[in-house]
Order: structure tokens, then sequence, then C-alpha cells
């Protein structure tokens, strides 16, 4: 039978290993709230900031991760400088309130020269005439781009309608007829902020006298494919 003495001293241990065991799952749950390691913070905030649509603050990104907001700001600038070190095609950038990727300003021409070549080649040669119409008269009417490019132009403007480049405006008070306006979406294609920045037509056009009475531009004799 067991001494009194040996029965303490058994609780008493089975006390220690209690206490270590309670104190070893609190420091266990501590560690499972970081959701990756030290080693793996740069790379898991890449990650996330390579899907996000707009900036991601640093307390959005510390939540994520589980680490403090500090440490995350630490690894967002090491990123970043990083990058710089090793002149990437890309760029982090802290902009909005928050860390973006960005493209490279050095290798913009040729982001640029894809992204237009890619859109004109969407485009023919008559929806980009109808377009310029539209984007330097509007708002018009389907029968006013008609009457200037001299052709029917139903066809190209369903084509510039679906493509969301072009939106309709209301309709005239005089005719009935529905008017139509380039959309934001177009704006955005092309590189400006507003209409304003369209370059001057005055330019590229021949003297006026070289027009009959009536005629705004030069005519096409036949409509062209959309």
């Amino acid at each position: 039978m067991m001494s009194l003495t040996s029965q303490k001293l058994r609780m008493r241990m089975n006390e220690q290993v209690a206490g270590q065991t309670g104190a070893a799952e609190a420091g266990l749950g501590e560690v499972e709230t970081l959701a990756v390691s030290l080693t793996q913070l740069r790379p898991a905030l890449e990650a996330l900031l390579m899907i996000a649509d707009q900036p991601m603050d640093e307390a959005t990104l510390a939540t994520a991760v589980g680490y403090p907001v500090p440490e995350v700001a630490a690894a967002l600038v090491g990123l970043a400088a990083e990058y710089d070190e090793q002149g990437r095609g890309f760029e982090l950038r802290q902009i909005g309130g928050g860390w973006r990727y960005y493209t490279r300003d050095d290798f913009a021409h040729v982001v640029d020269k894809h992204v237009l070549d890619g859109q004109q080649a969407r485009l023919t040669q008559a929806a980009l005439e109808t377009l310029a119409v539209v984007a330097y008269r509007q708002p018009v009417s389907r029968s006013r781009v008609s009457s200037i490019r001299g052709v029917n132009v139903d066809g190209v403007m369903r084509t510039l309608l679906t493509r969301g480049l072009v939106e309709e405006a209301g309709t005239d008070s005089e005719t009935g007829a529905h008017l139509y306006r380039t959309s934001s979406y177009f704006l955005e294609r092309i590189g400006v902020q507003s209409l304003e920045e369209l370059p001057e037509l005055a330019p590229f056009l021949p003297d006026a006298g070289d027009f009959d009475d009536g005629v705004d531009l030069p005519t096409a004799v036949a409509e062209q494919p959309a």
C-alpha cells in the first residue's frame, strides 16, 4: 500500500505535469495564430498582393498572415526595395492607403505597344472611323454619323455598343432620334481622363473650301464591315 507521503508526492508531480502541459498548449495556441512562418512572410504577402484588384492596406494584410502591422509594413518595404534592386519588370508601390503591384515605368513602352496593338486589331477601320465621329461630335445620332461617313453605320454602331465603347445618351428633342456618346471605358482604353484631352482635329483636316456646302468630312462610297 502506498504511504501517505508517496501519495502526496505523486499528486504534486501530476499537478506539475498538468501545469506544464497547459502552458505548452497555451503556447501552441499562440503559434497557431500565425498563418505562416517568418520565412514565409514575404512570399505570403506576395501571394495576397498578386490577386488584389485594388491597393491592400497593411492592417488587412497583417490580419491575413497573422503578424503585427509593424512587421508586415517592414516586410512590404523590404519587398519593394528587393524588386528595385533586382530591376524587376514590376514594382510594389504604396498608393491610395495600401500596397499594389504595378508594371515598372521603364517598360511602359512595351506594355503600351502590346495593349494598343491589341485594341486596334479588334476594331476594323470602319469601326475606328465611326468611333472617331462619335467622340468628336457627341452626342450624335446614327443618321448624323452616317451622313458624315457617307455610309450606313448601323452594324458598326451595334459593334461599338456591344464592346462598351459607345453608349446611349438620350434622344434628340427635335427628331426623337437616339443619341450616342463615348463611354468611360472608351476614355480608359485610350488613356485619357476626359474628352478635353483628345487631340485637335483642325491640323488633320483639309481646307473647308475643298468640300461642298453641308459636307463635314470626306465620305466613303460603301459600308465597310464592322
